[in-house]
């Protein structure tokens, strides 16, 4: 079996050997304070309250599942000073990585289970606990992380499973995604998973997860469940042809793959490969992300300009990204932005609460995280201030359009000068990640700028299926007192063109 303190001694070599990230720059923390306000709610006094799941049962009832297998509830969340009311609602379940609610039962994910837990008697504690599903393997590897869903618009709530030490698949369904129907039916539903960090539903109920660097990821990717898709990592296709589960995987009508070639472009392998499904977004290895993790979608109102899209979190820099997407004929591609920095410790869980702000649950267990606690739990309101941003890049048939969250500068919005654009792919190997190669400099000869100052059309000569382009705009300036973009860098994974 592998420890906790062995698998940290690992990542630590990791980490030591890839190195971390810079922390951000104090002033830009400074700066997005000033639209998203960080308040650290105080913790469980003596608990080692490690980040695992996040819900809100009730307008300002929280629930927090943590790390050591416990579930607390806290009241008064929402108040300022920070003064949450905390009780033990649940212990003794082991890694609470997804928490959802439904007619009076919290429905929680373990390593080993989907469980659901019910107060009857109203005191707070759990009185009644059933086991939902417990259709997938567990060997005590510390990495078989489970994480759970909430409920999709069907009843059904999805889990991802790790591999085994994040490498092998040592039992069935290790690697794959399931889901698990009101009925109490666990369907095998996506291949190919690897080492997830979290996972979510996008604004039209698609289920996405996050999947960290390694064997078969060259980056941190957020990656549609599309269900029948093969999403990369070939170790637990074993479990089409085993004895034990073939039947079930027939039954869910899913096909295997043919067998991948390493060192080749994922791209490439998709289009020889019909079931490999291409990640939606890349995270840029450092640039936006080392370990990304939970999933949520912006509400409409209360949380800025952003609502529908998608905040990421990422556990080892501490931070929160922001992603938009587009639907294609048969994916998902679009990019992904700098969003809030300087966390505590490493952002696992994200829920907002019923007033729109967001609750950001943190660990740096399993591998460090340059917010420098071990736990924290900490909310971001928005002060209603709009901080001058890119809202949206898209893909157009010239090149791609800008929407800002104000007005831009004519003059320098429409100097291609005022822009610089870069494309990139990774290698699609067995070997752990990979760095950024078939490096090319799409050139953008010009820029288009609406009536309304708020879109900007950038026409661009060799865009490259398959890669990531990854653009600065350090010369755009806002309208009016010509200020600079909060964040100047966008990153857009294309999968496909308009018309294709």
């Amino acid at each position: 079996m592998v420890t906790w303190k062995s698998g940290l001694c690992v990542a630590l070599l990791v980490s030591a050997v890839v190195g971390f990230a810079a922390a951000p720059p104090a002033a830009l923390k400074v700066r997005e304070n000033e639209y998203y306000r960080m308040v650290t709610l105080p913790m469980p006094a003596g608990v080692q309250f490690e980040s695992g799941s996040l819900d809100f049962i009730e307008p300002d009832t929280l629930v927090c599942g943590t790390r050591i297998g416990e579930i607390w509830t806290a009241t008064d969340t929402l108040k300022e000073p920070a003064s949450p009311k905390w009780t033990l609602f649940e212990r003794g379940l082991h890694e609470v990585l997804g928490l959802t609610h439904k007619d009076g039962w919290i429905y929680a994910q373990q390593f080993c289970e989907l469980s659901r837990l019910r107060d009857t008697n109203g005191d707070g504690r759990a009185d009644v606990v059933e086991a939902v599903s417990t259709a997938w393997s567990v060997n005590g590897d510390y990495h078989e992380y489970a994480f759970g869903s909430k409920f999709d618009r069907d009843g059904n709530i999805w889990t991802v499973l790790c591999l085994t030490g994040s490498f092998s698949s040592d039992g069935p369904w290790r690697g794959w995604a399931m889901r698990t129907t009101p009925e109490g039916k666990t369907i095998p539903t996506c291949s190919g998973i690897r080492s997830p960090g979290g996972i979510g539903f996008n604004a039209a109920g698609d289920c996405f997860y996050t999947d960290n660097q390694g064997p078969w990821n060259g980056a941190c990717k957020l990656q549609w469940l599309k269900p029948g898709a093969y999403v990369g990592h070939p170790d637990g296709l074993r479990w089409f042809d085993d004895p034990r589960t073939k039947a079930v995987v027939e039954a869910a009508g899913l096909r295997k793959p043919a067998k991948q070639k390493s060192g080749g472009r994922l791209a490439t392998e998709a289009g020889r490969i019909p079931e490999l499904l291409p990640p939606a977004v890349y995270f840029p290895y450092k640039k936006m992300g080392q370990s990304a993790a939970g999933i949520v979608t912006i509400p409409v109102a209360g949380f800025g300009p952003f609502g529908g899209q998608l905040l990421v979190a990422d556990q080892m820099q501490s931070t929160v990204m922001r992603v938009t997407l587009e639907k294609t004929a048969d994916n998902y591609q679009g990019a992904c932005y700098p969003f809030r920095s300087g966390f505590d410790s490493g952002s696992l869980a994200l829920q907002f609460a019923p007033d729109g702000s967001l609750f950001v649950f943190q660990t740096d267990r399993g591998w460090a995280a340059i917010g420098g606690k071990p736990f924290a739990l900490q909310r971001l309101v928005w002060t209603g201030r709009t901080p001058f941003e890119v809202l949206a890049m898209t893909v157009t048939a010239e090149g791609f359009r800008l929407t800002f969250t104000e007005p831009v500068d004519l003059r320098s919005a429409a100097d291609p000068k005022s822009y610089d654009m870069s494309a990139y792919t990774y290698i699609f190997q067995s070997s752990y990640g990979s760095p950024e190669v078939d490096v090319t400099s799409p050139r953008i000869t010009s820029a288009r700028v609406s009536e309304d100052g708020r879109t900007v059309d950038l026409v661009v000569d060799g865009r490259v299926l398959g890669h990531v382009h990854e653009l600065h705009l350090t010369g755009v300036r806002s309208a009016g007192d010509a200020r600079p973009l909060l964040h100047p860098e966008a990153y857009y994974t294309l999968n496909s063109l308009p018309g294709d």
